[in-house]
C-alpha cells in the first residue's frame, strides 16, 4: 500500500497514554528503526550539538519507547500530544519538500510518488489533510490527502485558507501566528547542513474555539471564561482529550482503562502498518504493570504529568486575546531523514512557498 493512502486510516490506531502522551507504533524496517534512531539522536542524554538542541524546539517532545505487556516486541514511540490543551483543536498536516521520496528510492517508487502530486516539485509542499472546527454547527470538517492533491497553483491559496476558516470568518490571528512559527523553522534549516528530510510533515494546530469566538459585551469588554491552560486538565472522573480520545482515571483499586479515539484527532500518522490495526485497546490492567517505558529522558519529565496530579487541576484564566493566539507548528514523521553535508534546499523551498501562500491568505 502506498505512503499517503495510509496516512489517515492509521490515525484511528493511535493509543493515548494516561499521562497525556501519544504512542506511535514503530513502522517496519527500515523506516521504523530510522525514525527511532532520529529521535534517539536528537534527544540523546547529554546532547551538546547546538543543531539538535535547537531542533528539539520544533518537534514533539520524545519520552523514549514503550511496549505493551501483552506484546513486548511491539515498539511504540512515546511522544508529546501536541494537541493537548486545545479546546477545539483544528489540525492540518502538510508534507514539506520538493521530493517525497528519499535518495534510496527505486525508479518505480520515484515515478509513483511524482505522479501522485506533480506540483510537489514546483511548490515544495502538499496538504495531506485537515480537520477544521465550524462554530455554527459545532462540528469538524475533515479533508484527506485527495483534497490536497486536487489543489493547483490557482487554488492553493483558497485551499489553505479553508483550514483557517471557522464558518463565520477567517482566523487571521492563527494565520499570522503560523507564519511566525514557520519562519523559526526556516531559520533552523538555513543554518544547518547535517540532516536532509524527505516525506516529513509540519503539523499545524490552533484552537477553533478561541479567540474570535470569544463572547464580547456591547461595551467591547471580554466576557471572562474558564479555559484549560496548556498542559492542564479539568477535574472530574473522565479526562477528555480533543473530544474523542478518552482516558478514564484510576479507580480506587488502582486500575486504568484506555480506549482509542476513532476519529481524525491525531496527526502523528503511521504511514504504513505491517498489520491491520484500526483500533488499539488496552484492557483494564494493574496500573503498575501497564506502562513499561524505556524512556531516554529522566522520569521527572513525566512525574509532573501523571493522572493523580492532573485530576483536580482547573485554571481560571482570562480568554486568550487575539494578539496572543495559541498556535503550534511542529515537525513530524521522520522515517526518511538522512545525514547530509549540504543544506536541505528542497525543504527550504517548500517552507518559503508555504510562507508566501499563507501571507497571501493573510493579505486577502
Amino acid at each position: 500500500s502506498n505512503l499517503d493512502s495510509n496516512h489517515f486510516c492509521c490515525l484511528l490506531g493511535i493509543l493515548q497514554h494516561p499521562d497525556g502522551t501519544v504512542l506511535k507504533q514503530l513502522q517496519p524496517p527500515p523506516r521504523g528503526p530510522r525514525e527511532l534512531e532520529f529521535y534517539n539522536t536528537v534527544y540523546a542524554a547529554g546532547c551538546e550539538d547546538p543543531v539538535f538542541l535547537e531542533l528539539q524546539k520544533y518537534l514533539p517532545k520524545y519520552y523514549g519507547t514503550w511496549s505493551p505487556p501483552t506484546a513486548p516486541n511491539d515498539l511504540y514511540l512515546k511522544l508529546e500530544d501536541v494537541t493537548h490543551g486545545f479546546k477545539k483543536p483544528c489540525i492540518m498536516d502538510v508534507k514539506i519538500g520538493q521530493k517525497s521520496y528519499d535518495p534510496y528510492a527505486s525508479a518505480e517508487k520515484i515515478k509513483q510518488q511524482v505522479s501522485k502530486y506533480p506540483l510537489m516539485e514546483e511548490i515544495g509542499f502538499l496538504v495531506l489533510g485537515m480537520r477544521v472546527y465550524h462554530i455554527h454547527s459545532d462540528n469538524y470538517e475533515t479533508q484527506n490527502q485527495h483534497y490536497g492533491r486536487g489543489l493547483t497553483k490557482e487554488t492553493i491559496k483558497d485551499g489553505m485558507a479553508r483550514f483557517f476558516h471557522n464558518g463565520y470568518n477567517l482566523r487571521k490571528d492563527a494565520v499570522a501566528a503560523s507564519i511566525e512559527k514557520i519562519k523559526e523553522i526556516l531559520h533552523w534549516f538555513e543554518s544547518q547542513k547535517q540532516l536532509n528530510f524527505y516525506a516529513s510533515s509540519l503539523l499545524f494546530v490552533y484552537d477553533g474555539s478561541s479567540p474570535m469566538s470569544t463572547p464580547w459585551l456591547k461595551d467591547g469588554s471580554v466576557v471572562e471564561t474558564r479555559r484549560t491552560s496548556k498542559g492542564q486538565v479539568p477535574g472530574g472522573n473522565t479526562l477528555e482529550y480533543n473530544n474523542n480520545i478518552r482516558v478514564i482515571s484510576p479507580t480506587e483499586n488502582g486500575k486504568v482503562e484506555t480506549s482509542v479515539g476513532k476519529s481524525f484527532s491525531k496527526m502523528y500518522a503511521l504511514h504504513k502498518r505491517h498489520q491491520s490495526q484500526n483500533s488499539l485497546k488496552v484492557e483494564t490492567v494493574e496500573q503498575d504493570n501497564i506502562w513499561k517505558s524505556t524512556a531516554h529522558l529522566s522520569q521527572e519529565h513525566l512525574n509532573g504529568n501523571v493522572i493523580p496530579q492532573l485530576e483536580k487541576v482547573f485554571c481560571h484564566m482570562p480568554t486568550t486575546c487575539p494578539d496572543s493566539v495559541d498556535v503550534e507548528v511542529r515537525m513530524i514523521d521522520f522515517a526518511h531523514v538522512f545525514p547530509s553535508n549540504t543544506r536541505d534546499e528542497g525543504y527550504i523551498h517548500g517552507l518559503k512557498n508555504l510562507i508566501t501562500v499563507l501571507q497571501n491568505v493573510l493579505d486577502t
